[in-house]
């Protein structure tokens, strides 16, 4: 059979891998390709070696390691664990743990598309909120390093009941998102969410962390610009720079360009400023006084949790103890959750788009909606403190590679399954200095809102009404919540209850601007005539739409893919065998 060699020089600036001509012909005999799947090197139905699929499930996995090792690091002060890198470094393997149960159902059950699974940052918002509650503020010792004894009961039961809080808001929250996919009221609530609806939510669920942001780059503002710097020289000057690499295919020996700076931008930052910090820290060009100014970027301040962590821990469903609820946190995750369905559906159809399938049906994204609910239970059951989501940037890495098989997502799940398994990994990561989270939080901060606010293009914006909704339900969405902040004592009803939620929703930015959005765009008149691209209500805003199919007829392979997968029953003496047929 003629192999795919990684040979060819790059053809467009965007382009990573190019097949040569022996590698155009190894699509299998009789089969058709779908329209956009010439370009791929393997469609979504295609299944590379074996070897091919490790290679691009780790590059998945590298991908997604910045916004996965995010999440537990943005918590941990609100949990009362800035100063135990240990339990961090659990959080971390178990929200890796997570994740890949997460990927393996949704490619299997789900959309059945090759999209990653992973902690989402619209959780986070809420999740501050609830934990800035007066009954959940941390006690005033545990901010200070010398009185925390990270293996007392007393200070395990602060940071354990904290998190049990989290989880059973999530896990009532996730059955909301359930209901929402198995249901179908995805396709109807859709309707009415427009542009001017999302923009400002996605936009609100990274504006607000610029104080989380700007106290850890702040620790050291010259590691932190260094990171900065880094990101920026790989991800944006250097992106089209391609490293030869030698590769052996059809007897005979080439190279093949490799574009390094632009699938690992983050990750080569992060080691990079790692190791200027262990260098820094060895000669001693760091303070050692835990209270002076940059201590917090020497490599030695967390040391000791690569020899404490163990090799293999097994996260279980349960292991911070029985989760509590209570209805400000459902109320807030459930503004998270609504936020997370809205941006998943659009990763959907461009997942679709870049892999070669067809437009996915109406039943497949309330499929996959379901089952990210399934997957947000499963995390709050876990204890990750966050729920689970597509993966925007994993998606993105399946057009630079132009590898959309749903084998390599598999390969990426199973290897993050593994990595949540071997304690020593997530501890490494706890171990990054906080000037280095620091300027990635920066970037990374950045590029989200700005996804926000790249919905516009499907708005016109000479529209008074328009610019209307969006400044000011941007402008709300940062106002109120900062006023709730420092005026709580305001919003007192004489309901303990009804005060804990109110104060969530109003300190919650991204359901501030999210609400006063969606209610504008619905009730000022002129939304239909106003969209600038008539694609949005075709596309995302239309779950199910009406978009021709008949390019993908010849293939019947790909249609059936969208049905979710069935057990096949026989018997044969003496045995009884079902296999899962996966279409």
């Amino acid at each position: 059979m003629p192999k795919c060699v990684f040979s060819c020089s790059q053809q467009r600036g965007d382009d990573v891998l190019n097949c040569d001509n022996e590698g155009q012909g190894r699509k299998k005999d009789g089969q058709s390709r779908s329209p956009s799947s010439s370009q791929l090197i393997y469609s979504i139905l295609d299944i590379p070696p074996w070897y091919l699929c490790i290679l691009m499930g780790i590059q998945h996995f590298l991908t997604a390691l910045g916004g996965l090792v995010a999440i537990p690091l943005i918590l941990a002060k609100d949990l009362c664990l800035q100063h135990d890198p240990l339990t961090q470094s659990y959080l971390i393997s178990t929200i890796f743990f997570v994740s890949g149960i997460c990927t393996l159902l949704q490619v299997f059950f789900g959309v059945r598309l090759p999209i990653l699974q992973g902690g989402t940052f619209a959780f986070v918002a809420p999740s501050l909120s609830m934990l800035s509650l007066p009954a959940w503020k941390c006690p005033e010792w545990t901010f200070n390093a010398s009185l925390v004894n990270t293996s007392s009961p007393e200070f395990t039961e602060e940071w354990q009941k904290r998190i049990r809080e989290l989880q059973g808001a999530i896990m009532v929250a996730s059955c909301v998102q359930m209901l929402v996919g198995f249901s179908g009221l995805i396709g109807f609530l859709m309707r009415f969410i427009g542009p001017l609806t999302i923009t400002p939510t996605i936009t609100l669920v990274a504006l607000p962390l610029f104080d989380s942001a700007g106290d850890s780059a702040g620790v050291h503002w010259g590691v932190a610009a260094t990171t900065i710097f880094l990101i920026v020289l790989f991800s944006q000057y250097l992106k089209n720079v391609g490293i030869p690499v030698p590769v052996y295919g059809g007897k005979k020996c080439h190279t093949s360009k490799f574009h390094l700076f632009q699938v690992f931008p983050v990750l080569l930052a992060l080691c990079l400023s790692w190791l200027l910090c262990f260098v820094l820290t060895i000669t001693n060009a760091l303070p050692t006084a835990p209270t002076a100014y940059g201590h917090l970027s020497r490599t030695d301040t967390k040391g000791n949790v690569l020899s404490q962590a163990p090799w293999f821990r097994f996260p279980y469903p349960g292991q911070w103890g029985v989760p509590t609820i209570s209805l400000a946190g459902v109320f807030g995750i459930i503004a998270g959750v609504i936020s997370s369905m809205v941006e998943s559906v659009g990763d959907y159809y461009a997942c679709a788009r870049l892999v070669g399938a067809p437009p996915p049906p109406r039943h497949a994204v309330n499929r996959g909606i379901g089952i990210e609910g399934l997957g947000c239970l499963l995390a709050g059951a876990w204890g990750t403190g966050n729920g689970t989501t597509s993966y925007s940037e994993n998606i993105g890495a399946l057009g630079i590679t132009r590898v959309g098989s749903r084998m390599v997502m598999v390969a990426a799940g199973c290897l993050l399954l593994l990595m949540g398994v071997f304690g020593k990994i997530g501890a490494a990561f706890a171990t990054i200095p906080t000037p280095v989270i620091g300027g990635m939080f920066l970037v990374m901060f950045g590029v989200i809102t700005a996804v926000g606010i790249s919905n516009l293009q499907y708005v016109d914006m000479n529209s008074s009404r328009n610019l209307f909704i969006f400044g000011f339900s941007i402008y709300c969405g940062l106002a109120i919540p900062n006023w709730v902040n420092k005026n709580p004592e305001r919003l007192h009803t004489g309901i303990l209850q009804l005060d804990q939620v109110i104060q969530v929703l109003l300190t919650t930015g991204m359901f501030v601007g999210g609400f006063l959005g969606f209610f504008l765009d619905n009730t000022i008149p002129g939304r239909a005539h106003l969209l600038s691209v008539k694609d949005w209500d075709q596309g995302v805003g239309r779950v199910g739409f009406s978009r021709s199919l008949s390019p993908w007829l010849a293939d019947g392979r790909l249609l059936a893919m969208t049905h979710v997968p069935f057990l096949l029953c026989g018997h044969i003496p003496g045995v009884s065998l079902c296999v899962l047929i996966l279409s």
